[in-house]
């Protein structure tokens, strides 16, 4: 297609992907396998992301499409076996939602404690669509931006897009995110996050963003977006009818004398090559906003480090600043994306090693875990014995923060809670108490969590 090209922005869903011309391409058991895969997960694309992303010679094992199209293999064989049974069948609803939320719920919907340790409290009550875990940063979601343009396979956030309600973080209006911010002085950062809050239109938007710039939340010096649009859907920044004004609105936030920074979701290279996804990038930045680079490292999509190092010299050539490398979250697939946390390591190093200064701004590979983000500092032997070196990167007490800390190497451990400490220790120096809390969210001790920082309702006793 050619680069002039007038898109427009047309979703397509397990309802409506029958409709689009690439549905064709699949032989019957991907058909299958999107038919039932979306069922438990969530499934949404678009025009642009099946026209110009996929590559579709190479499907299934292309990245794209395995980043955007449910796959079998992504739930265990009995559950897709017993959902593909009630389909064939013709089941009743009612049946085959229930085996759906049992899937869903042994998926562990919300790790790291963001439903039972991150809401904070206003005057006594839980602040819906708010999270506060660390000390400078308050997340924020409001409720017209928890769509995407297209939908990640491997996402973290899947709860919110599956009409898991009661799992669900969305606000339908800041004056209580704006009253909470002025009684937390300490807060300088707001990332307004979703899904993606760029899949609101400007006006919208504005409605969010605008009450932030009022002089007495002058603390508040950095407002974040976190998005994907810039890679599924650049036509948001370029093409799309209210474009301008979306870049208006940057503009507006940066004169207003605070640090615009759009947090850019890119999984693969091939996300920021193509010529519209490069123009957004360069009107993005005209505005005087900042894009950072950041994504999670998954199995099937990016381990090759030319991959990174390649997304990550191209996007400075832009002008944007290379930020994260994630570990995939313990969540939704996870069984099918992970990858051991020592060739996580091996990954980043080999790509770190190969790009100039201007691309080491990149921090990884990290784990968003229950007390904070922890990183994978190296694999070293010390005293005869081979460890990982981790650090915090943030954390729920700021004094952990770049405090090093050594686990027991293990090449099969993927998340923070298969380590065991180095040195015999009988456990990390952050579970030696809890954290100290919000001023307005209960004190907490935590006497066990379990997989993924999520507590089990007796393990929790409150203590203020």
């Amino acid at each position: 297609m050619q680069d002039d090209q007038v898109w427009k922005f047309r979703p397509y869903t397990r309802q409506t992907i029958r409709q689009a011309p690439q549905w064709a391409l699949l032989a019957a058991e991907q058909q299958q396998a999107v038919e039932v895969v979306s069922r438990v997960l969530p499934f949404r694309v678009n025009p642009y992301v099946l026209s110009e992303l996929i590559d579709w010679d190479k499907v299934p094992d292309d990245p794209i499409y395995r980043l955007t199209f449910p796959h079998r293999d992504m739930l265990r064989e009995n559950e897709f076996a017993a959902l593909a049974d009630l389909l064939a069948g013709g089941a009743p609803e009612s049946d085959i939602e229930r085996v759906v939320h049992g899937i869903r719920m042994r998926m562990n919907p919300h790790p790291a404690g963001q439903m039972t340790h991150n809401v904070p409290y206003l005057d006594g009550v839980p602040l819906n669509g708010v999270q506060h875990k660390y000390r400078e940063t308050v997340l924020f979601f409001p409720s017209a931006g928890q769509s995407c343009h297209a939908y990640c396979t491997f996402c973290f956030r899947w709860p919110q897009f599956v009409g898991m309600d009661e799992l669900k973080f969305d606000a339908r209006a800041s004056h209580d995110l704006v009253e909470y911010l002025k009684r937390h002085r300490d807060v300088t950062d707001v990332l307004i996050t979703g899904g993606d809050p760029l899949v609101m239109n400007a006006r919208s938007l504005a409605e969010y963003l605008e009450p932030l710039l009022v002089p007495e939340l002058a603390h508040v010096q950095n407002i974040r977006i976190g998005t994907k649009s810039v890679a599924y859907w650049p036509q948001r920044f370029v093409s799309d009818k209210d474009s301008d004004d979306l870049l208006r609105l940057f503009e507006k936030v940066v004169k207003s004398g605070r640090n615009l920074a759009l947090m850019g979701h890119y999984n693969h290279p091939r996300e920021i090559q193509h010529p519209i996804a490069q123009q957004a990038v360069r009107r993005i930045i005209a505005t005087g906003a900042t894009l950072r680079i950041q994504a999670p490292l998954i199995r099937h999509i990016n381990e090759d480090p030319a991959g990174w190092a390649d997304l990550w010299t191209t996007g400075v050539k832009l002008g944007a600043i290379p930020y994260y490398m994630f570990v995939e979250r313990d969540t939704g697939p996870s069984d099918y994306f992970k990858l051991p946390l020592a060739r996580a390591y091996e990954i980043f190093q080999a790509a770190y090693r190969t790009v100039s200064g201007l691309a080491r701004t990149v921090r990884g590979p990290s784990m968003s875990a229950f007390p904070g983000k922890v990183m994978v500092d190296g694999i070293v032997e010390i005293a005869g014995e081979k460890v990982f070196a981790l650090q915090f990167l943030q954390a729920r007490n700021p004094e952990w923060v770049r405090r090093p800390f050594y686990a027991k190497f293990d090449p099969q451990a993927t998340w923070l809670d298969e380590l065991v400490p180095a040195f015999g220790a009988k456990r990390f120096f952050f579970e030696q108490d809890a954290a100290p809390r919000h001023e307005s969210i209960p004190l907490v001790r935590i006497e066990q969590a379990k997989r993924g920082g999520q507590t089990r309702p007796d393990a929790l006793e409150t203590v203020a």
